[in-house]
């Protein structure tokens, strides 16, 4: 088993989580700047500034303590709750109007979705890198091989048969077909496949299989027991790459949402998630294996970190475009009262998830097997 050791663990950590951050953040001040709101800071981190400087339209940038996130503050919008500064009324009616409060709710709401609108927009950019560079996957789901012992073989696939769709989706190439399959281990699914002009069904359960990779991180996946036939990569030209690339984001976070549909049903235990430890190993692992593999780490997380500012949690970015859509059909802002009261259950929501995920990083990283060796 390897390890990348923690130097470089840390390293990778602060390459892949603070551009990431940044750009997140520049969404929210480049499309706060193009309605005219000043920003009052731009920070990388939380807590005391290390270090830093203020520009010549007033907007300090800094680096914080903690590098765990970061945020933009507006004018008008001092709280972290996101409400209103009452002094904020007593400004001159020319500062006002640049302050982020005195926008139109759809005004608000773009300078918020702005932020994880840019984290996909990154993963798109380095997609269409790699779409260009080496092509994109074209292999069809024609079947080359069956393994013996698995649902395949139990439905009575065949070499040569062609799979169609997959639990009701429809399924073109055998990437769509291994997205769908890793994620439902041990789940009844219905197979629609061609064999010599005759279409076919049949259903099974979706196998599972323990993968270890070289550092030792084992995962429960699904597995169809089905090898292609011949590999196949084709060449794109510059103007098809991104929309190859919005499509491979697209499916990424359909992915990324039937995982949590997983996890909010029970199908996937809460063990599976992971947090800000599990994060900073993976990162250097992936460094360790080469800036490809690292930059595709890169995309990964930044549409899970888009995806998850939408979710409809206070707190989050979600969380405040849920009170925009509510000011904009009662034509009025939620109360104060009522914002503050959310902001603080999205804040117990956050710390419990964070100190789940933690507890289960730890145990990843074997701490509470460690400390059992100690006790016993």
């Amino acid at each position: 088993m390897q390890s990348p050791g923690i130097i470089l663990t840390l390293v990778a950590f602060v390459l892949m989580l603070g551009p990431l951050v940044f750009f997140h953040e520049l969404g929210h001040y480049f499309a706060g700047r193009w309605f005219g709101i000043k920003a009052d800071a731009f920070s990388i981190g939380f807590g005391p500034e290390i270090a830093g400087w203020t520009d010549k339209r007033g907007t300090r940038w800094k680096l914080s303590v903690l590098p765990l996130g970061g945020y933009v503050r507006f004018a008008g919008d001092m709280s972290p709750a996101g409400l209103t500064d009452p002094a904020w009324l007593a400004l001159p009616p020319e500062e006002r109007a640049r302050t982020f409060q005195s926008k139109k709710v759809w005004q608000r709401a773009i300078v918020v979705l702005a932020g994880p609108v840019t984290n996909f927009l990154l993963a798109v950019l380095i997609l269409t890198g790699f779409a260009l560079a080496y092509g994109v996957s074209t292999t069809t789901t024609q079947v080359g091989s069956v393994e013996q012992g698995t649902m395949a073989a139990s439905i009575g696939l065949q070499p040569g048969d062609r799979i169609t769709a997959i639990g009701g989706r429809p399924v073109d190439t055998f990437d769509e077909l291994r997205m769908y399959v890793v994620i439902r281990a041990g789940q009844p699914v219905r197979v629609d496949y061609d064999r010599g002009g005759r279409h076919l069904s049949a259903d099974g359960v979706i196998g599972t299989a323990r993968q270890t990779d070289k550092f030792g991180n084992a995962q429960d996946i699904g597995v169809l027991g089905v090898h292609p036939g011949e590999v196949r990569f084709a060449r794109v030209g510059v103007l098809e790459a991104p929309i190859v690339a919005i499509g491979q984001v697209g499916d990424l976070i359909r992915m990324t949402g039937e995982t949590l549909g997983q996890l909010l049903i029970g199908e996937r235990s809460v063990k599976d998630m992971s947090g800000i430890v599990s994060m900073a190993k993976v990162s250097g692992e992936q460094l360790s294996l080469g800036w490809i593999d690292f930059v595709s780490l890169i995309a990964f997380i930044s549409i899970n970190l888009g995806f998850i500012n939408l979710l409809p949690v206070p707190m989050l970015d979600g969380g405040h475009l849920l009170f925009y859509a509510i000011e904009a059909v009662r034509r009025r802002p939620v109360t104060p009262q009522i914002q503050e009261w959310a902001f603080r259950g999205g804040l117990a929501v956050i710390l419990a998830l964070f100190l789940v995920v933690t507890f289960n990083d730890l145990g990843k990283v074997g701490l509470w097997q460690h400390l059992k060796g100690l006790i016993g």
